[in-house]
């Protein structure tokens, strides 16, 4: 036969029975193929959801994060502003897109503002 295979049995003199499942190498090829997909949608779905988001910690309580600057303001040479959202000093680079871009596989810098004399 073929498929899952169960056998009950009480053997003589004895006060145990026994369950005995069997399983046929295709059952078990289907049943680790269904597990494979459940974790890569399960995988997929909190990358999608969760990690997909850029900003994860800066101003949430805002709907939209937006920071001006004055021309006047920019130091003499050049200011690196953030743009992978991963900067304690955001909105100025501190270098987190290195461990990000290591991280990831991705290659984000700062913006970098030069002001002239």
């Amino acid at each position: 036969s073929s498929g899952i295979n169960a056998e009950w049995s009480l053997r003589p003199g004895e006060y145990k029975s026994y369950l005995r499942i069997t399983m046929d190498s295709n059952v078990v090829q289907q049943v680790a193929i269904c597990a494979a997909s459940a974790l890569a949608g399960a995988v997929l779905t909190f990358f999608l959801t969760s990690r997909g988001r850029i900003n994860r910690s800066i101003e949430k309580e805002k709907s939209k994060v937006c920071h001006n600057v004055d021309i006047e303001d920019l130091n003499k040479g050049t200011t690196a502003y953030c743009r992978c959202w991963k900067s304690s000093k955001f909105p100025y680079c501190d270098g987190s897109h290195s461990k990000f871009n290591n991280l990831t596989g991705d290659n984000v810098g700062p913006l970098l503002v030069n002001k002239k004399n």
